[in-house]
């Protein structure tokens, strides 16, 4: 692992997205799931592997995470997951928001599969990152 012990703690975010392809019979189904709602459980999953980042990353360092959110909505083809985590520390949560929104959408993979078997994982993707010494990212404007 990196030593970070000389960076200066700042406040630090990141957000990521996946997003699950679903076919309309899939979505149409979700409400009457038997596992249950995948939604939901996503977004449980999410959380508790952003939690666990370091884990299962091998050189991620540990990180006291102060916050963390997951949402996922179900919207035209699919599944949009969208994970925000934050700390105020010594280096990014990038890996954190990733994994949260990996797993997010692995979980509804999961809880779908039954239904179909074509299911696609598209696009986890770093959305944005402030803090630290590399700077504020917004993947929009860096598209420009």
């Amino acid at each position: 692992m990196v030593d970070v012990g000389a960076k200066q703690a700042t406040r630090r975010t990141a957000t990521a997205s996946a997003f699950v392809e679903l076919s309309t019979t899939v979505l149409a189904a979700l409400p009457a799931n038997p596992k249950g709602n995948p939604l939901e459980v996503a977004r449980f999953a999410g959380i508790q592997a952003a939690k666990r980042t370091a884990e299962l990353i091998p050189m991620c360092h540990p990180l006291a995470l102060t916050h963390l959110d997951v949402q996922a909505e179900i919207v035209d083809g699919g599944v949009q997951i969208t994970a925000t985590a934050a700390t105020t520390g010594p280096t990014g949560v990038e890996m954190e928001a990733l994994t949260a929104a990996a797993v997010a959408a692995l979980t509804v993979y999961d809880m779908t599969k039954a239904l179909d078997k074509g299911i696609v994982i598209r696009s986890v993707q770093l959305e944005a990152k402030s803090g630290g010494k590399s700077g504020d990212y917004l993947r929009d404007a860096q598209r420009v």
